[in-house]
């Protein structure tokens, strides 16, 4: 069986998985996680911390400045531990790329042309698709005769109809600087889609969901027979749920007006709509769910209010789109970890026949489990996203 590192950068942090995945395998779970690993806030003095069956083998701490000084420190890791794993029995690298545009339906062998495509994408995904190459340099670097895979978030939203990804701007001036709705986070809304369909002993192509992905960035996605007809991430990642520290969908004109008054750059404007906003902004403490639950002030108890009002309001227009429906699907670690928000987003949606058991709904943590009780009709769930075996998964593939 091919064993394969997935690396899965962030805006500010490296998670790594060493995974045995086959071709054969028909979903991402057939696959054996060896290890996990995450060097989170890089730019800052950090730590790099590897696990093995939930348990830490190792812990080094360092000055990890970029992506490219963290990768170094990950592959440093396994070439001084061969007794965890060889650096040269890896058969493959497999790296997630935020934006693909409209060009990549599937993982590809990384090539130059990919990088070309790659780099044409990193003003709408400036904090990922730069990161993603400063991965793949240090790779072939140390290790020029490993073959690197790459898989795209946007790829599982190639199916989204025009009329859904088509913004209602100006058409000429839209189609001629490529703006539309892209789409991201693929690979954990893929990922719930075909764990799910596994569940409950069914084909993907039979399934109709609403999938959450539910972490500092926050996407819905509305998966029709097994394909996604809309999302509520658009041109980048800024559009849709409110996230940790970005606003997601306001009104444009905003935009323009909070420059004006504050006598700010566009540039600087956007920053506090991508930096300084959601969960950060409205408790002005902090962007962790975990942080804000065990507050009791108003500010922190309406951020995560609004953050699960949000939600509820793409479930519901998703559940209108797909006109019929069998479960929404909670992911990401907001969505598996947070039981007050699956409260606030199911508590809205009896009309649509939810119930929820709400014993099991405080108890469920990071399981695979229905959190609906025997009356519902419409099932809740939640469901671990494993994003780094869906990129070993997809990536093993290649031919």
């Amino acid at each position: 069986m091919p064993r394969i590192l997935a690396l899965n950068p962030g805006s500010n942090s490296l998670k790594f998985d060493l995974v045995d995945a086959s071709p054969d395998q028909k979903i991402a779970s057939e696959g054996r996680k060896l290890l996990t690993g995450t060097v989170d806030d890089i730019g800052k003095q950090t730590k790099l911390i590897v696990q093995q069956d939930g348990k830490t083998i190792a812990e080094q701490e360092g000055d990890f400045k970029d992506f490219s000084a963290a990768t170094e420190r990950v592959v440093d890791f396994f070439q001084s531990h061969t007794e965890i794993q060889n650096w040269k029995d890896l058969d493959q690298a497999a790296v997630r790329v935020v934006h693909g545009g409209d060009t990549f339906q599937k993982a590809e062998r990384y090539t130059r042309e990919i990088r070309e495509e790659i780099e044409r994408r990193e003003e709408q995904a400036p904090l990922h698709n730069a990161n993603s190459l400063k991965i793949i340099d240090v790779l072939q670097r140390k290790s020029p005769d490993l073959p690197v895979a790459v898989t795209f978030d946007t790829a599982f939203h190639h199916t989204i109809p025009e009329h859904a990804w088509r913004y209602p701007i100006a058409r000429e001036v839209a189609d001629s600087l490529g703006i539309r709705k892209f789409g991201f986070h693929g690979l954990s809304h893929r990922y719930m889609l075909e764990q799910y369909a596994h569940l409950n002993n069914k084909q993907p192509e039979d399934i109709s969901i609403v999938t959450l992905h539910l972490e500092s960035g926050s996407s819905a996605c509305a998966i029709q027979n097994g394909k996604s007809i809309d999302t509520s991430m658009g041109f980048t990642p800024l559009e849709g749920l409110m996230m940790g520290t970005r606003c997601g969908s306001i009104d444009t004109a905003i935009l323009p007006y909070l420059a004006e008054k504050q006598k700010i750059s566009p540039e600087d404007a956007l920053k506090i709509l991508e930096k300084k906003s959601g969960l950060l902004g409205i408790s002005g403490v902090s962007l962790d769910t975990r942080i804000l639950r065990k507050r009791d002030d108003a500010a922190s108890k309406l951020a995560i209010q609004m953050f699960g009002y949000r939600v509820r309001h793409f479930v519901g227009a998703y559940l209108a789109i797909l006109g019929e429906a069998e479960a929404v699907v909670f992911g990401g670690g907001i969505g598996e970890n947070t039981p007050e928000v699956r409260t606030e987003v199911t508590e809205g949606l009896r009309g649509w026949g939810i119930a929820i058991d709400q014993k099991k709904n405080e108890i469920t943590c990071a399981g695979d489990t229905h959190i609906h009780n025997r009356y519902s009709t419409l099932g809740a769930w939640v469901i671990h996203v494993e994003e780094g075996m869906q990129l070993a998964h997809e990536c093993v593939r290649i031919s």
